[in-house]
Parts: C-alpha cells; structure tokens; sequence
C-alpha cells in the first residue's frame, strides 16, 4: 500500500497560487506568478529530487494537470530526474470535465473520490504524490487520506494570490517529522497527519 503524499509550496502569507510562472495561474487578475524562480539553488532541486526518487504514481488536480501536460512531455531526457517518472508513471486526474486526455499514462477518475483515491492508494508501490493541486488537496485534507505533507515555505509575503489552506479547510493537526532550510532560506518542513487538533487555555487556574 502506498502513502498519499503532498507537496506544496506558499509563500510567508500562505499563498501557493502560480509558483512556477508568471503565466501558470492569473485568476483573480493575479500577476505574480513565478515567485518561487529566485529560490531556485541546489539545496531545493536536491530535495526535490528525493521526493520524486520515491513516487509509485501521480494524482493531480485539472488545473496543475494541465500545466504539467503542457510542458514535461516535451522533456524527453531519459534521465532527467522529474520529467522521467512524470511521463513514465501513472497519472490520475481528479475531474469531472476533462474526457480525453493526451499525456500517455493519464486516467481521469470522478464520483466518489474516497474511494477511488483509497483504492489508488491500495494499489500503488511507492508514494501517491500531488503536487500543487490547491482544491484536490483541501478535498484529500477534509476526508483524511494525506498521509504525509511536505510544506515548503519560501521567504517572499506577496499579499495577494490563492491561499494553499484556504478558510473553510477542514481542521487539522500534523506532527513534524523532518525538515531543513536551503542556502536561499526556503524552508522544508515534513509533517504527517495526526487528527483533528487538540485545544487548551493558558489561563491560570483559579486556585493558582
């Protein structure tokens, strides 16, 4: 059985919302997309590479599958260490109007997500991954089947843009399990999940 895992990227405002380039996502009349580029150095490409060494299968939303089909085909080094497993490994897409997708490897799944992503899970050697993916991720988030997410912030507030966990998210707790920072000052932090949080007072007692 294979583990659900997520990656993201936001910035210090939470905002994930076209990391890639200034073209990849402007809704909302967003235009400054392509924030992650200056943080781009050795440290980030290491560990992203590591992540893609474990992936069994991809299960992306319509939106970052379309990004990813316009442009990692047209990679077709063999060796190349994310174009590779992108092009060579399942795909599954969470839609309900994409029909007749071109990426070889591309299944479309819908209805009732649940279970078709449990079953993918049961069915995967190796890691599920989504990558991006906002409004999947909040789904897989409320129905409690990420296993595993790898939130990578970078030093940059742009205040404005989608927020990755935006309000009306489901609440979550995670427990840390690793991280690191890279030369350029990203910060990688891996959490799995742990339930619903828990909630206190500091307040004194009253006979303190």
């Amino acid at each position: 059985m294979g583990k659900l895992v997520l990656t993201s990227f936001v910035t210090l405002d939470g905002v994930h919302q076209a990391p890639g380039g200034p073209q990849e996502d402007t809704r909302d009349g967003f235009e400054q997309g392509g924030w992650t580029v200056p943080y781009a150095d050795e440290d980030f490409g290491r560990f992203v590479n590591e992540v893609f060494e474990r992936v069994g299968a991809f299960l992306l939303g319509r939106r970052t599958y379309d990004i990813f089909a316009a442009y990692w085909p047209k990679v077709t080094d063999p060796d190349d260490p994310i174009a590779a497993p992108l092009n060579a490994l399942p795909k599954y897409v969470a839609s309900s109007t994409l029909t007749d997708p071109d990426w070889a490897g591309t299944t479309v799944i819908g209805g009732d997500l649940a279970k078709e992503v449990a079953d993918l899970k049961e069915r995967t050697d190796g890691e599920l991954q989504v990558h991006g993916s906002g409004a999947l991720a909040r789904s897989l988030l409320a129905l409690g089947l990420i296993d595993t997410v790898h939130l990578l912030t970078f030093p940059v507030v742009l205040g404005a843009g989608r927020r990755l966990f935006a309000e009306g998210t489901v609440p979550t707790a995670f427990r840390h399990t690793g991280g690191r920072i890279t030369a350029a000052g990203v910060s990688i932090q891996t959490y799995d999940l742990a339930g619903r949080p828990e909630y206190g007072s500091y307040e004194l007692p009253e006979n303190a």
